[in-house]
């Protein structure tokens, strides 16, 4: 099992989320984080550009089996890219067992 976490633009949250769907990625947690990177996000206030180091972005953690990994980085590249500074970061780790809370149950099998 491999835990994909993916930091997206919020705007492309809707995107990256029918996509996963539509290759069968289903179950994810998500939440909005602030950050700082390479990018500098500008602002205009009554005629008055500004810019900020804090950076909006969505956070993605995707629990999947082994086969779904490829499937599931490939599909959140693909729905995220504007091919621009600030599309975000995916970092993949190896998950060790997982539970199913209700039953018991444990391994690859309590993803689906």
């Amino acid at each position: 099992m491999k835990k994909v976490e993916a930091i997206i633009r919020k705007s492309k949250f809707s995107a990256v989320k029918k996509a996963l769907h539509e290759v069968g990625v289903n179950f994810f947690t998500y939440w909005d984080v602030t950050g700082q990177g390479n990018e500098k996000e500008g602002h205009v206030y009554r005629g008055v550009s500004y810019s900020t180091s804090d950076i909006q972005r969505r956070f993605l953690s995707i629990v999947v089996n082994d086969e779904f990994e490829e499937i599931t980085i490939k599909t959140i590249i693909e729905a995220a890219s504007t091919h621009e500074v600030g599309d975000g970061k995916i970092f993949v780790s190896e998950i060790k067992e997982a539970y199913r809370i209700r039953t018991g149950e444990k391994g690859k099998d309590t993803l689906n």
